[in-house]
């Protein structure tokens, strides 16, 4: 089969790729369509310890099973591999297992013609659905998962949220369209680059550039960081109001300091997020479908060949 592998710091290859090889338990699916995500283009400029060249990235993905349980079913992955046995598994949070592994991490990834993978990681996908924007599954179950834990710790509910989303790629722009469906009275979303801009815009999103206006202090009730660098925490600390929820979700940066006085003293609550649960993925599934997101027209196709 063909793959497109991660062979260098900013290079790419489509190749040969071994075909793979099930194990017991495990559906072999084709690929349709997959999503390039964030972590993909840190690895691309070598900013990834975890994934080692030569490698096939991708996880977000849309399939149709052609071994194993239900074939012939159109399906979405759930990427993150978990033990099935240990706490987090048994009480719905696998994201949280010590020994979860992520396809296109150490695994060979969705950038290939045929994928490998747990028959129970797979979803079964509405009849019609176009499988590009059910690609657009696991980047919406992160942004959902984030603002579900949020909406969980929030003073105020959804639609009484003032809200902040910092980052324009996939994950903020999803939830950005989340928090517009959830009834956020106001949804703003901070983003640098002017061809993001454009794509959030057409996607009924309020978008400025934080550069030359920055967000208003202290006016959000929740701020979505899906950037996380030192600056956007600084960005989220700022923009958050006393008693407000900053979900992070971003890993653009892992390092560096944050104002801990200002958290403190004004009661902010700030959550980590990683990932999400099946629940999420199932529940982003059905609401990219039934249209509570919009058309989703703003999505961009190459083939394979050209994933580069």
């Amino acid at each position: 089969m063909k793959a497109l592998f991660y062979t260098s710091t900013e290079a790419t290859e489509y190749r040969d790729a071994p075909e793979p090889d099930p194990r017991p338990g495990d559906a072999l699916v084709r690929v349709d369509a997959a999503g390039i995500c964030g972590s993909d283009m840190h690895a691309w400029h070598g900013h990834d310890p975890r994934r080692v060249p030569p490698l096939i990235l991708g996880h977000e993905a849309c399939g149709t099973v052609l071994e194993g349980p239900a074939p012939g079913a159109r399906v979405v992955f759930n990427p993150l591999i978990s033990c099935g046995a240990c706490d987090y598994c048994q009480t719905g949070r696998s994201n949280l297992c010590a020994k979860r592994e992520m396809i296109g991490m150490r695994l060979p990834g969705a950038f290939a013609e045929r994928i490998a993978l747990p028959a129970h990681n797979l979803i079964p996908v509405p009849d019609g659905m176009d499988p590009a924007k059910a690609a657009l599954t696991e980047p919406c179950a992160t942004a959902w998962h984030a603002l579900t834990l949020a909406a969980r710790v929030s003073w105020r509910p959804i639609p009484e949220c003032r809200s902040l989303v910092i980052g324009g790629g996939s994950v903020g722009l999803l939830g950005g369209l989340v928090l517009n469906a959830w009834g956020a009275p106001i949804v703003h979303l901070a983003e640098t680059n002017e061809l993001r801009r454009k794509t959030a815009a057409t996607a009924g999103l309020e978008v400025f550039d934080p550069i030359a206006t920055p967000a208003e202090g202290a006016a959000y009730d929740l701020v979505l960081d899906a950037v996380g660098a030192e600056a956007t925490r600084a960005a989220a600390i700022a923009a958050v109001r006393p008693g407000g929820v900053i979900a992070h979700v971003g890993l653009q940066s892992w390092a560096g300091t944050f104002d801990a006085r200002t958290l403190t003293l004004s009661e902010v609550t700030l959550i980590g997020v990683y990932t999400y649960t099946d629940a999420d993925l199932r529940a982003s599934l059905a609401a990219l479908h039934d249209g509570r997101l919009g058309t989703l027209d703003w999505i961009e196709e190459r083939p394979l060949a050209e994933g580069g």
